[in-house]
């Protein structure tokens, strides 16, 4: 995977006040505030600071927790797990693989297959939406 760097000022320019808050500072939205966190449109997340494929969404379940929730990523090599050990907490933190981006954080309290719940802002989310089946 092509690695995306970046300066401070270039990811400024390019997202959002709150986007640069959460996928740079590692920030977070408030819970059930994200355009995600219900959405049931089929298609692929993708980072919204590279558009690196992140998650697919037959892998998103409704946790209850009011954030986007997947079960796996689009790919093992698409995340990168790290230990958080921020506000008091012991947490996983995920980062995109691509560009470094904070996502959110997986906890290993999922669905089946895998048992992992990957509760992601959808403020480092894009969506693209599946294409209609061909006959």
């Amino acid at each position: 995977m092509a690695k995306v760097s970046k300066t401070e000022q270039q990811w400024r320019e390019q997202l959002s006040l709150e986007e640069f808050q959460i996928t740079r500072m590692a920030g977070t939205e408030r819970a059930f505030s994200g355009v995600y966190w219900n959405t049931k449109t089929p298609g692929v997340y993708s980072c919204k600071c590279c558009d690196a494929p992140l998650f697919k969404s037959d892998t998103k379940f409704e946790s209850g927790t009011g954030w986007p929730a997947f079960y796996s990523p689009v790919a093992p090599e698409a995340v990168i797990n790290r230990e958080d050990h921020s506000h008091g907490l012991r947490r996983v933190e995920v980062l995109c693989a691509a560009c470094n981006a904070h996502l959110g954080h997986v906890f290993p309290d999922g669905p089946e297959p895998t048992g992992q719940r990957y509760c992601i802002n959808s403020a480092s989310l894009s969506l693209a939406p599946a294409g209609p089946i061909a006959p």
